[in-house]
């Protein structure tokens, strides 16, 4: 049996992961980053990586019950995403692979999102819906790469959320972050009250419905939970709007939902709609999975092996801003011919 050891560290989760060859998650151990106040701090998050690191990586192998020598490849997150932290997660797959003398693959973090998604939904040929802290990107895989359809011009919807919580003085904590918390607030709400709407072509603005939410926040007209409530809504409808409009176009079989921000309950309602009247199956990734993971990157690590894409030791430095439309995916096109094939023979 082969087995690839997966690095996560884009931001403030460091997380191991172990997938077999055949597609079966072993182990996928996190610890997060909490910061006691503010955003992520990229160098305190760092020095958090480096110090849980080792822990991180025994209690990987504890769980999927192999030994380091069973490792056939090892995979990291080599961007996009905060450069200390990258650097940190790089370094610690580096130090492995040497050791262990095994070949190196550097992951595109945004492609694992996907690849994590497909496997563990069988979705086939999706148009993805991708949303966390960092990314918003609406995509579909056309001519060897995955295609970006519409993203974000400015914020992503998970730090919208984010800095919308902090300016309302919220509070996370282990297991519920503010995305969570916005979520629950915005059960309570019962008025839908007017923010911008910013869809461009097949792209988004968040930061001015951020600014209006915060300007409402301090104005103290409108209670917290309308609030929450009606920068979700607007939020997501644009979301919504991108993603159909994404799928009318591509008429793909499926839609897929990723991400941090896929946890969300009624972000998950409006997609299900949009996908049942165009005939296409909704799917969306377990928690433990949406969230940065370790395990998206073991198992994108063995799709890139297979295909030979390994790098040199000496060659694996992080790419800050490596878009994931920037990124080969070989063993799709293959995928897909196989999927047909069967679809043949039945």
């Amino acid at each position: 049996m082969k087995y690839c050891l997966g690095i996560e560290s884009t931001a403030d989760d460091f997380s191991v992961g172990i997938a077999s060859f055949e597609g079966e998650i072993l182990a996928n151990v996190m610890d997060a980053y909490l910061p006691e106040e503010g955003g992520i701090h990229p160098r305190e998050a760092a020095q958090h990586h480096s110090q849980v690191a080792a822990k991180v990586i025994a209690e990987a192998f504890e769980k999927a019950g192999i030994k380091p020598k069973d490792i056939t490849v090892i995979a990291f997150s080599q961007g996009p995403g905060l450069g200390p932290c990258l650097r940190t997660g790089a370094t610690a797959a580096r130090a492995l692979a040497t050791y262990l003398k095994v070949p190196l693959v550097g992951v595109n973090h945004c492609v694992a999102h996907i690849e994590i998604g497909k496997l563990i939904t069988k979705a086939r040929d999706p148009v993805t819906l991708y949303v966390s802290g960092g990314n918003t990107i609406v995509a579909a895989y056309e001519a060897g790469r995955y295609r970006i359809f519409g993203e974000t011009l400015d914020i992503a919807i998970g730090n919208c959320l984010d800095v919308f919580a902090r300016n309302a003085g919220l509070r996370q904590r282990k297991g519920l972050v503010f995305g969570a918390i916005v979520e629950k607030l915005a059960e309570g709400g019962e008025k839908l009250i007017p923010l911008p709407y910013s869809v461009k072509g097949m792209d988004l603005s968040f930061s001015g419905l951020l600014t209006a939410a915060i300007q409402f926040l301090k104005e103290g007209k409108y209670r917290l939970e309308d609030i929450c409530y009606s920068l979700q809504e607007t939020a997501f409808s644009m979301l919504t709007e991108v993603t159909e409009r994404a799928l009318a176009h591509t008429e793909k079989p499926e839609v897929l939902l990723t991400g941090g921000v896929a946890a969300n309950k009624r972000l998950q309602q409006m997609l299900k709609v949009i996908a049942e009247e165009h005939d296409a199956r909704f799917c969306v990734v377990p928690k433990e999975y949406a969230l940065d993971n370790g395990a998206m990157i073991a198992w994108t690590g063995v799709l890139a092996y297979k295909h030979g894409l390994t790098i040199p030791v000496e060659k694996s430095v992080v790419k800050r801003k490596w878009r994931l439309d920037e990124v080969d995916v070989p063993w799709v096109e293959e995928e897909l011919k196989d999927a047909n094939q069967e679809g043949c023979r039945s």
